[in-house]
């Protein structure tokens, strides 16, 4: 079983910055995907980027270029570097780690709001 508790979330301005933290319980975090998802208001939840276990990193066009997306497996935790945030991504963001077909786990989630 593997247990996420998400931080760093917060008020930001445009333009600002802001990193987000995914604290994983469980040695199953090494062999497990790693992502972070948001949802906005009257919006359904939508993938944001993940990390494979072995690093590798996929990202909503919407975030390219902006979002880093990272994981230290000395700490168990994944993180979301966010750079030149829009009020779009204004939403609650959540960590999601699995090994799917029987794995799958999510956070309590974290508000993000983006200020014009």
């Amino acid at each position: 079983q593997m247990q996420l508790v998400e931080s760093g979330g917060g008020l930001v301005q445009a333009g600002g910055s802001l990193r987000l933290s995914c604290a994983a319980s469980g040695s199953i975090f090494r062999i497990s995907l790693m992502g972070w998802y948001r949802q906005a208001p009257g919006k359904q939840r939508e993938l944001v980027a993940d990390i494979t276990s072995i690093g590798m990193t996929n990202y909503a066009d919407s975030v390219k270029g902006r979002f880093t997306i990272s994981r230290d497996y000395d700490k168990n935790t994944v993180y979301l570097k966010m750079n030149s945030l829009k009020p779009e991504d204004t939403a609650v963001y959540y960590c999601r780690g699995s090994r799917l077909p029987t794995l799958d786990y999510w956070g309590q989630g974290t508000q993000v709001t983006v200020s014009s």
